[in-house]
């Protein structure tokens, strides 16, 4: 809550013209009154809380076409069709390339359609003109944050030593728009973490490490950190999810 002053009678002038007159006079002219008035903060325009564990977005026109473009361009890319909208139709569209392909082909598929989705003479460009140093690393971590929140939810840049210097390379997503609508460790391993990882160090020759935080859904995206090997990346040795629906419906583990 935020508490608001409103002056009566004209303001701040009223203030000094009735202070003069009571200087010269016992009659001032009106009467001074001050009201603090409690009013709530403005809503956040982007999302809304229905509870602690439910986030419901509200699309603006740029989302919804970003939205569209990703998932016709991965549909395309794997097959998988569906009649759904917004982003309902990308998780659709995820779950079934889950149930259907290998995690290798998974993550081929995902990169691809990435590459489809992206023309590639920018690709090609940005690699060219923004070699990775300093400056290029916290771009992408900004850029990150302000174009795809459509993808990941809010997030914000962090800072974190890299090569012996402080930076603000870091992109924390507060709670991960795709793992909340998968609900499923394996989903976001495989089509998200693991191709994404693949795809921004082959088209831009930026490292990134993508550490998602399975206990509240967050995810630190840290660019110009290698990704450990898969062997001992703690992403890969995380139970799935105790309401993982894929695994109730097919009994499988969520990561092969």
């Amino acid at each position: 809550m935020e508490a608001k002053l409103y002056l009566h009678h004209g303001g701040l002038s009223t203030i000094w013209n009735t202070r003069r007159k009571l200087n010269h006079s016992h009659k001032p002219e009106c009467l001074l009154t001050v009201q603090a008035v409690l009013t709530s903060p403005p809503r956040d325009a982007t999302i809304r809380k229905l509870d602690s564990t439910t986030t419901v977005y509200n699309d603006n026109w740029y989302n919804r076409i970003a939205i569209n473009h990703l998932s016709q361009s991965f549909q395309t890319t794997t097959g998988v069709k569906n009649v759904k909208v917004g982003y309902d139709s990308l998780v659709d569209a995820a779950k079934v390339v889950y149930q259907k392909f290998s995690t290798t082909k998974q993550q081929e598929l995902v990169v691809q359609t990435l590459e489809n989705a992206f023309p590639k003479p920018i690709l090609s460009l940005v690699r060219i003109l923004m070699p990775p140093s300093t400056f290029t690393r916290e771009y992408f971590a900004i850029f990150t944050t302000i174009f795809f929140a459509w993808l990941v939810g809010p997030s914000e840049v962090k800072e974190s030593e890299i090569e012996g210097k402080i930076e603000k390379n870091v992109v924390h997503v507060k709670k991960c728009r795709f793992m909340e609508g998968t609900n499923c460790v394996g989903m976001c391993i495989n089509l998200c973490k693991m191709p994404s990882q693949k795809f921004i160090k082959n088209s831009f020759g930026m490292s990134v490490n993508m550490v998602p935080n399975f206990d509240d859904m967050s995810c630190d995206m840290i660019f110009g950190q290698d990704p450990p090997a898969q062997s001992d990346d703690p992403a890969l040795k995380q139970p799935c999810f105790s309401m993982c629906k894929v695994k109730q419906k097919h009994n499988s583990e969520c990561v092969n």
